[in-house]
């Protein structure tokens, strides 16, 4: 069986260019089942109902990651959102479900966590080791397929914890940095890696953001707004995975990047 994993999705642009490429991405790849990552789908900041309603018309699950509440409204939101999964580590006073299990159309069940590290990240968490540590061990034994989404800074943090669950999950896939690793590999136990799968956004762009306000900040050093692209060439970044529905192991990844005009 097949899944399908894409990058921050950043802005408006970036969810008009996962809604037009998706569909056609699983059709390429035989896959029926995607997780996106769209922590920074409203505006380039956190996450809104209405945005995530807008992916999940082609997506199975929507992650967060350390922008998670940027928008007021959303810790409210998120506890209708049952195809939502926000960071498992964060407190758990914080609304809305960490991992969830999801129906596969081809191969039943499975299962999607999402992490956030705690190397160079602004908000406190939880270890993320200890978590999905946890959360594993919680785990119905029928469940044999587990995706998770490493929202991290730091590559080592994300390898570590690649390392960690080898053997033990589908896949790992890192996310947060905006830009796509050139590691994707199996791990000898059968668990599928990459560092980071890249974004969802303009290709002319710093992060998704546009390129003069970001050079600005950078020469400059004052406080000013990064504008985030909404038009023109955007890519889309991920990566699709191969495996046994029957023993959840990793057969393949394939990471790609695909542009389409906003």
């Amino acid at each position: 069986m097949n899944l399908i994993f894409l990058g921050d999705v950043v802005g408006k642009g970036g969810r008009a260019a996962v809604v037009k490429l998706l569909p056609e991405l699983k059709k390429e790849f035989g896959a029926q089942f995607a997780v996106v990552n769209g922590e920074n789908s409203a505006a380039g900041a956190g996450l809104s109902a209405s945005c995530v309603n807008e992916l999940l018309t082609v997506a199975e699950v929507v992650t967060g990651g350390d922008h998670t509440w940027d928008q007021k409204e959303f810790p409210r939101e998120i506890v209708s959102l049952d195809r939502v999964v926000r960071p498992a580590n964060f407190s758990v006073r914080h609304p809305g479900k960490g991992w969830g299990i999801f129906q596969h159309p081809g191969s039943g069940e499975v299962a999607v966590i999402s992490l956030v590290g705690k190397v160079f990240m602004r908000d406190s968490a939880y270890c993320p080791f200890e978590t999905v540590e946890k959360i594993l061990g919680e785990l119905p034994s029928r469940i044999k397929t587990v995706v998770v989404d490493f929202h991290a800074e730091a590559t080592s943090e994300k390898l570590a914890m690649g390392r960690f669950l080898d053997g033990r999950v589908t896949a790992v896939f890192g996310t947060h940095t905006h830009v796509q690793t050139a590691d994707a590999q199996v791990f000898p136990g059968g668990t599928a890696y990459i560092t980071d799968a890249g974004m969802c956004g303009a290709d002319f762009s710093i992060l998704g953001r546009e390129v003069p306000a970001v050079l600005e900040k950078f020469t400059v050093g004052l406080p000013n707004r990064l504008p985030v692209v909404e038009k023109g060439l955007f890519r889309v970044d991920g990566a699709a995975v191969s495996y046994d529905h029957l023993t959840g192991k990793a057969l393949k990844i394939t990471p790609f990047s695909r542009t389409v005009e906003i």
